[in-house]
Order: C-alpha cells, then structure tokens, then sequence
C-alpha cells in the first residue's frame, strides 16, 4: 500500500508542476530562460 500511495503523490507532484510550468502568465519567465545560453553566445563572440 506504502509504494502506491508514493506513486500517486510523486504524480500528483509531477501533474501539479506541468499545470504550473504551463500556465499562461509564465510564459515570459520562460522565454527568458530560453534566451540565457543564446545571451551567453552574444557575449562571447563581441
């Protein structure tokens, strides 16, 4: 019963943090986070 109980809160964690990840006034954090290594680059080659 201890291992069921486990997984269903590692999914209802994981469920849980897709819905966070993905709802839609995170997306500029996300943007900006996608943009770091390309900044990284710029900075490299100038």
């Amino acid at each position: 019963m201890l291992p069921g109980l486990i997984t269903a809160a590692l999914l209802s964690l994981f469920v849980g943090g897709c819905i966070w990840l993905w709802r839609p006034g995170h997306k500029s954090v996300l943007d900006a986070a996608a943009q770091m290594p390309l900044e990284d680059d710029k900075e490299q080659t100038t």
